[in-house]
């Protein structure tokens, strides 16, 4: 790999460059250099070429004196003043794009923000927010406003929910109301627009803000001795630091930090959620001068200036989620995986690496250390320091001997033979949630499901409304009354009758965290609640506002999916309910006992965590299931232990390596048939190079179609990683795509579906 990286000695020898571009191949082109670009082309800078008969940008990644072919084209000219990567992410670049099979050029894309790459140059922008005291006109009009502008009014109710200000380029990406259709609302005197200069990231604080750090206790200053002493190795390495939920691995991230600041070097800080930024943002400019933020939720030209201070060596640490890990950060001796365990870390498109394995090989590349913190260990980490691989550090207690709170199991069959009929709450959690609420308490509901009703159903018949475009029932969302799909966004009203018999009886099953906020509003209607989904969070900054407001006691009930499931802080909050524990446990995946067990290890954690102490009450139809019942114990070796041994007779993850090709097309005759082609290849070559390979399918995805794209899956199982890659470079040709069927490879996948 490094011969591609070195750089080249000019000589009087002719050079070439070697350039690769944003395709899924793994190939690389060369050009000739004119004479006028010779000595100012260096690796990292993108490039401007012909490529077939279009002028497109590549980036060079070194340089050779032997071309492909003597025909060679030249490069036109050079875009960046200077590279836009270094020597350590083009090897990190070159791995990625050999270990997750995709092309060089794709990587390094990923590498490299979008805004950076477009040098966005957008100084102003626009805000929309309601005009005061319109509150009451703005809800009787409503109705009047849906019917000739569906949009318009979206864009109201949305503003209603949010009583802050709303970037205009937002509020039309999640409303679908075009700026003249704002405009058109301001000259009905609903809502004011203004425009103002943008401002940047302020990446600085002065030192005498900054707060001192906590005192450590006994397990936390143990832990921190051994994390000094292995930072003083001439190769740290990895460490699992197995911290249960409360024990604060927090505080010794940021004195592990400290110390690698007084020995001149950088650190970065991944967290799996944009969620837990703000919260982690704020703790970590409350003790140190020099942060940068970077994830997705950045405004443009902010994601642009904070990775520019990066680059330019103003900022000493940075802090976000996944691809925070490829910020252009030198002379990094420390990387921080919070909550390693979370699937988030994984990437769902091209390229699809995982930021957990970018960050140990980053780590080795640049000599520092990473440490890995979770009250819930993926069992691939947990495995690796069984091996000996990783250092592991277990804090055992929480801070200040608080106790892990007890857990209650509600088996929700035997509720419903008791009471008669279904109820969301059960008798149990209600009975906590009066309790603690009555003595001015917080309360936590956690499901994994949004929307208000997950299926539409009419009891006559048994139709059931499904998209389209997908394979899957359509969620209906009672609050702007449409039914939506999950996966391609379609939209549309809900039927009045069934489409198929037209029955008027049509039926809502099931539920979501809509539906839950409902419920608890019309049996607890003197109590605040907040919900925080991906619904209920679209605009930019919802979740710190969102959290803010909880902190400061303005909401009684937060009532979330995942994103409230993990690394949240709440003292005054004495009880979690969750709501159904089977949501993750009945998906057809190898992965779901550990993630159920996970999940509910997590939202157990952010109760009892002041000097009221806490409860969680766990509502479920399978309540023996040894997910469950481990979780409740808070017994974490325990469930390890039980699920390895499946794992191990399985040859699944941490026994074996997997890979998962997806096929698809808008053909389904296509796609089977292309399937049936790869399968075939597959097990012929496994047959004559590798037995230990196994090639399981082709067969249908789970979800056999989305967007209109049939779907079919196969996967590739095998103790060492080295026979998959043979497998899949030994059949590159029937691997690629074409006009009719689409192929994804996935090295490692977390999503099964």
């Amino acid at each position: 790999m490094e011969h591609l990286i070195t750089p080249v000695s000019r000589s009087s020898q002719k050079l070439y460059a070697e350039v690769v571009i944003n395709i899924p191949l793994q190939k690389v082109f060369h050009y000739s250099i004119p004479p006028h670009l010779c000595g100012t082309l260096v690796t990292g800078m993108r490039v401007r070429i012909p490529f077939g008969n279009k002028i497109i940008a590549g980036f060079c990644v070194g340089f050779t004196d032997t071309p492909f072919t003597d025909k060679t084209k030249d490069v036109l000219s050079i875009i960046d003043s200077s590279p836009l990567i270094d020597d350590v992410m083009l090897k990190i670049t070159r791995w990625l794009s050999f270990h997750y099979y995709c092309g060089w050029g794709e990587a390094i894309s990923a590498v490299v923000p979008p805004v950076v790459r477009s040098k966005k140059k957008e100084r102003w922008n626009t805000f929309v927010r309601l005009k005061e005291r319109t509150t009451s006109p703005v809800q009787d009009v409503l109705i009047q406003i849906k019917v000739r502008a569906p949009k318009q009014a979206k864009a109201l109710e949305i503003l209603l929910d949010h009583s802050a200000e709303i970037n205009a380029k937002e509020l039309i990406r999640i409303s679908g109301c075009t700026m003249p259709g704002l405009r058109q609302l301001e000259k009905k005197g609903f809502v004011l627009i203004e425009s103002r200069l943008q401002d940047t990231a302020n990446t600085s604080r002065t030192i005498d803000q900054l707060q001192q750090h906590l005192t450590l206790t006994g397990d936390q200053q143990k832990a921190f001795d051994s994390i000094c002493k292995k930072l003083l190795e001439p190769k740290p390495g990895v460490i699992l630091l197995h911290g249960i939920t409360g024990s604060g691995k927090t505080e010794l991230y940021l004195q592990a930090i400290t110390k690698m600041l007084e020995q001149a070097r950088k650190a970065i800080y991944l967290v799996p959620e944009i969620s837990l930024t703000p919260q982690t943002i704020q703790r970590l400019k409350a003790r140190f001068c020099k942060v940068a933020v970077l994830h997705s939720s950045l405004l443009g030209t902010v994601h642009q200036s904070q990775w520019n201070d990066i680059r330019e060596g103003k900022v000493d640490i940075v802090i976000g989620a996944r691809s925070s890990i490829f910020a252009p950060l030198k002379n990094v001796g420390l990387i921080i995986i919070d909550e390693e365990h979370e699937n988030t870390y994984k990437q769902e498109n091209n390229p699809r690496y995982n930021a957990r394995d970018i960050a140990i090989l980053r780590a080795t590349y640049e000599n520092a250390m990473v440490i890995m913190g979770t009250a819930t260990p993926s069992l691939e980490s947990y495995q690796q320091a069984m091996n000996g691989n990783y250092e592991k550090i277990v804090l055992p207690r929480r801070i200040g001997e608080r106790k892990l709170p007890p857990v209650d199991i509600v088996d929700m069959g035997e509720e419903v033979r008791k009471r008669r009929g279904f109820n969301i709450i059960s008798q149990r959690l209600e009975y906590y949630m009066k309790q603690s609420l009555a003595r001015n308490e917080q309360v936590i509901l956690f499901l994994n499901r949004r929307g208000f009703a997950p299926y539409i159903h009419c009891k006559r018949c048994g139709f059931v409304l499904k998209c389209r475009r997908c394979d899957i029932p359509m969620t209906f969302h009672k609050k702007f009354n449409t039914v939506l799909c999950h996966y391609c966004h379609a939209e549309t009203h809900p039927p009045e009758s069934c489409p198929d018999c037209l029955a008027s009886n049509i039926n809502y099953r099931g539920f979501g965290t809509e539906k839950i906020e409902d419920e608890i509003r019309n049996k607890f209607p003197n109590y605040q609640i907040i919900r925080m989904d991906s619904d209920s969070m679209r605009v930019r900054d919802a979740h710190e506002k969102a959290l803010n407001a909880f902190e400061r006691g303005e909401f009684q009930i937060l009532l979330g999916t995942q994103m409230i499931a993990k690394g949240l802080d709440f003292p005054n909050v004495t009880l979690v309910g969750v709501i159904s524990a089977d949501t993750i446990l009945n998906l057809p995946d190898f992965r779901a006992s550990e993630r159920t067990f996970q999940l509910i290890s997590q939202v157990a954690g952010r109760t009892g965590r002041g000097t009221k102490g806490g409860r969680v009450v766990v509502q479920s139809y399978n309540p023996r299931h040894y997910s469950i019942t481990y979780a409740a114990a808070h017994d974490y070796e325990g469930f390890a232990r039980k699920e390895l041994e499946y794992r191990k007779q399985l040859g699944y993850p941490p026994f074996g390596n997997l890979t998962r090709i997806i096929i698809r097309g808008p053909q389904e005759a296509n796609v089977k048939e292309k399937s049936a082609i790869i399968g075939d290849r597959l097990k012929e070559f496994a047959k004559i190079n590798d037995n230990h390979l196994e090639i399981l399918g082709p067969s249908p995805a789970p979800v056999t179609r989305i967007n209109n794209l049939f779907r079919w899956h196969m996967l590739l199982k095998a103790q060492n990683l080295a026979s998959i890659h043979k497998a899949l470079q030994g059949n590159a040709d029937v691997l690629k795509p074409s006009k009719s069927v689409q192929i994804m490879v996935d090295v490692d996948p977390y999503m099964m579906l």
